[in-house]
């Protein structure tokens, strides 16, 4: 089943030390966050991530690039990247292994995110009874603000980017949007009324 696959996200899990960012950094780990920041723009950044297709990890599989030029385009001082790694699907662990294997590279993902957004803060949502996950992530996140690489200022640019953990309690019902931002938030994880859309 695995030899004719190609890993992309979860290339080094299993492979490399995940509590280690030397060893993330050593297999050209934030390299991309450099490229971001210092050679491109955040249209150049939009448009190679909607030319690789990329693609939610959810059930709907939405075109990541249109949601970062979506969130581009608003005018609000305040955007938020949230990485939503609560699974609510019973057995389903491939957020779990991301964030237990890869810690690093959900980091980085969400920072290159927050630069082609304009978004200076992120969440990574996760479930309580993931503790090593979370130990994980929280690790992560502390090594790279230690190297730099995350917190204010990153790399001498002058950009701000910062991640916060949210522990969720496991509600199926998290893994629609409205509901993960009331969880976020604090309050119960419950879906709100949407405005109409317009097309």
């Amino acid at each position: 089943f695995y030899k004719n696959q190609t890993r992309v996200a979860l290339e080094h899990c299993g492979h490399i030390n995940a509590e280690s960012i030397d060893e993330y950094i050593a297999l050209d780990g934030y390299k991309a966050v450099t490229k971001a920041l210092f050679d491109m723009t955040p249209s150049n950044i939009i448009d190679e991530i909607s030319e690789s297709s990329l693609r939610g990890r959810g059930g709907g599989g939405f075109p990541t690039g249109i949601k970062w030029s979506q969130v581009y385009k608003q005018n609000e001082n305040d955007k938020y990247i949230v990485c939503n790694g609560d699974e609510g699907d019973p057995g389903a662990f491939m957020d779990r292994s991301m964030m237990e294997g890869e810690p690093h590279r959900i980091i980085e993902g969400m920072i290159i995110a927050g630069i082609a957004t304009g978004a200076h803060k992120g969440y990574i949502y996760v479930r309580a009874e993931y503790p090593l996950a979370v130990e994980r992530l929280e690790k992560a996140i502390e090594q790279a603000e230690n190297k730099g690489l995350l917190g204010n200022n990153i790399l001498n640019s002058g950009f701000d980017f910062n991640i916060r953990i949210s522990k969720g309690a496991g509600a199926f019902v998290c893994g629609e949007g409205s509901a993960l931002t009331t969880s976020i938030e604090g309050s119960r994880g419950m879906p709100r009324v949407k405005p109409p859309r317009t097309v």
